[in-house]
């Protein structure tokens, strides 16, 4: 049996992805703020959930989380970091920013050389992360949670690149970019494209289980990517 951990998997995509793993015969390690939410989702095959309550923002309890986690399940075949935080934050309230950072960068950090070590050391592995779109340009109202994806995609391909110093080549990197998915991340009022929860979940599981390095999510995101790269600042100013 193959043993997963989904940070953040107290509903949303992290919930969703969880019930793919355990259909597919996972044993699967949830986490979340939300100790409730936890419960219920363990509640529905107690043999193959197992929860920790979880603040990504708490270093010293991500470590010893993640710990207890190894030491129960031995190794690790996947962990996904579905953890996120944004605000529409205009006027650049600094409790909202501090909070991004905290979660999106800091928190996010830890989580990474977590699984990347861990990965090192068994020689295998594969970590995903859940990035966005947001990741390719600036946004006037949400200034944190765009750069702070932008962050993300930049340390994940660090950690690419380092995977290729492991011997095997079985550490794998995917980072998932998805564009507006109905859940409580989704910022803003005029959101365009918008993917049901559960075909965007589909989506990103299969792109895990092909073990790709980079995905948009829904693939017609992929387009935007590339018009958002090519656009000039001047022209993305007068619409972002």
């Amino acid at each position: 049996m193959s043993n997963a951990i989904v940070f953040g998997a107290s509903s949303g995509i992290g919930e969703q992805l969880a019930s793919y793993l355990v259909r597919d015969n996972y044993r699967v390690a949830i986490t979340g703020r939300r100790i409730d939410a936890l419960r219920k989702v363990h509640e529905t095959d107690p043999k193959a959930y197992f929860y920790w309550p979880h603040d990504v923002q708490d270093l010293v309890q991500s470590e010893s989380v993640f710990s207890e986690i190894i030491e129960q399940f031995g190794t690790i075949d996947l962990i996904i970091h579905s953890s996120g935080i944004g605000y529409e934050n205009p006027d650049l309230n600094w409790d909202k920013e501090e909070d991004t950072l905290k979660t999106n960068v800091i928190g996010a950090t830890r989580i990474y050389d977590l699984a990347f070590n861990l990965f090192k050391e068994q020689g295998f592995g594969h970590l995903v992360s859940i990035s966005s779109i947001a990741s390719l340009r600036g946004n006037r109202h949400s200034p944190a949670y765009f750069a702070s994806k932008a962050f993300q995609v930049n340390y994940l391909e660090s950690l690419y690149f380092k995977s290729k110093e492991i011997k095997g080549g079985q550490v794998y990197v995917t980072d998932i970019r998805p564009g507006y998915v109905d859940t409580r991340m989704a910022l803003g009022d005029d959101k365009f494209w918008m993917a049901p929860l559960e075909k965007a979940s589909k989506q990103i599981y299969s792109a895990i289980k092909k073990k790709k390095r980079r995905v948009y999510i829904s693939k017609r995101w992929l387009l935007m990517a590339w018009v958002l790269k090519l656009v000039p600042s001047w022209l993305i100013k007068k619409v972002m």
